[in-house]
């Protein structure tokens, strides 16, 4: 087996440059051992950047919101090094949220990849988690609806946390056992396999047995972003959007979408932008603007993942605050919980409280 050249499944050459995206495969860690790469040599001036890029992988799951980690910015060998090692630092990390997040941020990373790749890449990378998964070749004439096919077992062992309608089973088409998978779709369970992998491997008695190097940028991570740690943990929103927590200017974009409404450039970014922040879909915000006579999914699949921060710079974008959307005319109204805010998800926030407070008060 060569360094350059790993290995060869269905067509599939697994380059180092394959590897540098997907560092979590077996393969990545065969080549990891080719490497010889001990705890103690980490410590050498020569290693240092592979170290660097360790720390900025968790870096960047802090800093970004919603978390992602970046991919071409460095060589193949330094992405491949750094991620069993950002893995031993963030371990070392005692902190339950940041380890969740660093997951997390890999696993969209993971994600924004396989929309780019190849349809054999998605089968391999499903395969090293042992899926029962093959290509579909299930369509409508000349278009293909359904890339693959996936054994149910696998499929519901993925969409435990998955609340939208669309993918319970009851849903989805399935044939003999067999659940039927657009491209994205399968991604996105691969996104959820993979997060829960690294959570997996991010065992906190590692810390003990470490090289000082490790647990040093790892306390100096922990310092670094304690107060936006902190920050972050407070503002934590619902996994799931509460519409009944809509701020006014929100509530009439959406209400415009819904019925089919053009809305301008800004209404549009807006409402995007604002839905992705509080944990709407890509697709169920794709959906939303499907009654519009204007409607092209192609376009709208781009600009909305761009906004997510799936496609293009990987940034994910936030909403306009309160005086821009004044400026342009998106401010219906002000009511209690908008007075003194600045930004709608500052309004929401407020709004998720009240329910709370609300519904605490019902139960007593």
């Amino acid at each position: 087996m060569s360094r350059e050249e790993v290995c060869v499944e269905v067509g599939l050459v697994l380059t180092k440059s394959y590897l540098a995206r997907y560092p979590f495969l077996p393969e990545a860690a065969e080549y990891m051992r080719m490497l010889d790469l001990t705890s103690e040599s980490l410590a050498s001036q020569e290693l240092k950047p592979i170290v660097d890029r360790a720390e900025e992988r968790i870096e960047e799951s802090l800093r970004t919101n919603p978390p992602i980690v970046s991919y071409g910015l460095y060589d193949d060998e330094i992405e491949i090094s750094s991620f069993p090692v950002a893995i031993m630092m963030a371990s070392s990390i005692d902190d339950e949220y940041v380890r969740r997040r660093y997951a997390l941020a890999e696993a969209r990373r993971v994600y924004s990849l396989l929309l780019e790749d190849d349809e054999e890449v998605i089968l391999h990378v499903s395969r090293s988690f042992n899926w029962r998964i093959e290509p579909s070749e299930s369509q409508v004439g000349n278009v293909k609806i359904y890339c693959f096919k996936l054994h149910f077992a696998d499929y519901l062992r993925n969409v435990r946390s998955f609340n939208e309608k669309e993918w319970k089973l009851v849903n989805r088409v399935v044939k003999g056992g067999w659940v039927y998978l657009m491209k994205r779709e399968a991604a996105r369970l691969l996104q959820e396999e993979v997060q829960r992998s690294i959570e997996k491997k991010l065992d906190l008695n590692v810390r003990r047995i470490l090289p000082s190097i490790i647990i040093d940028r790892a306390d100096r991570l922990r310092e670094k972003y304690a107060a936006n740690i902190k920050r972050m943990k407070r503002e934590e929103l619902p996994k799931e959007a509460v519409k009944g927590a809509f701020p006014p200017c929100i509530r009439r974009l959406y209400d415009a979408a819904a019925s089919g409404s053009r809305l301008s450039h800004v209404g549009r970014f807006t409402l995007t932008s604002f839905l992705l922040r509080v944990g709407v879909p890509p697709d169920k915000v794709i959906d939303l603007f499907r009654s519009s006579s204007d409607f092209n999914e192609r376009m709208t699949r781009y600009q909305v993942e761009h906004i997510s921060g799936i496609r293009g710079s990987r940034t994910s974008y936030m909403p306009p605050k309160c005086s821009t959307l004044q400026t342009h005319g998106l401010c219906p109204s002000i009511d209690d919980t908008c007075r003194g805010a600045n930004h709608p998800l500052t309004s929401y926030r407020r709004r998720i409280r009240m329910l709370k407070r609300e519904s605490a008060a019902d139960t007593r």
